[in-house]
């Protein structure tokens, strides 16, 4: 029976910045160079050297009550995509999920609209909500609206 051995590992310390010549990194200058602003201190980040920070140029509006909430707006499709949808169809969410228009979720979530671009050959009975022109080319093609 063969003794397996332990992989040999070696451990360096971390060298010690700014502890003299013995700490194994620089000497007095402790790898920062020589001289100028990142010798002598840590600079901030959002520092812009010397020029009118960001913040400052910036509008002052902050705080509380700064951001609108953003209005849901309906999931939007267009007449072109209800070219899959056979003569005499319905197109209602559930007709739309399933033949992957749209997503379950956004289209329980914020709704549909169809609107007119595109043309629709077939009469098609919707059941979505509908914009005044997509309106006109559905009963036009001898569609209905309920």
């Amino acid at each position: 029976m063969e003794l397996k051995s332990r992989p040999k590992t070696t451990t360096t310390k971390n060298k010690r910045v700014g502890r003299g010549y013995g700490s194994g990194k620089g000497g007095h200058t402790s790898g920062r160079g020589t001289k100028g602003q990142n010798a002598r201190t840590k600079v901030a980040i959002w520092f812009e050297g010397g020029q009118l920070a960001l913040i400052r140029r910036l509008p002052k509006t902050r705080g509380k009550g700064r951001f609108k909430p953003l209005k849901p707006s309906p999931v939007i499709i267009n007449l072109k995509d209800l070219k899959a949808f056979p003569k005499g169809a319905l197109v209602d969410l559930e007709s739309l999920v399933k033949a992957g228009v749209v997503r379950r979720e956004e289209a329980q979530l914020f709704g549909v609209k169809l609107l007119g671009d595109g043309d629709v050959k077939q009469a098609l009975t919707v059941k979505v909500p509908v914009s005044k022109h997509a309106k006109e080319k559905i009963t036009k093609a001898g569609g209905k609206l309920e």
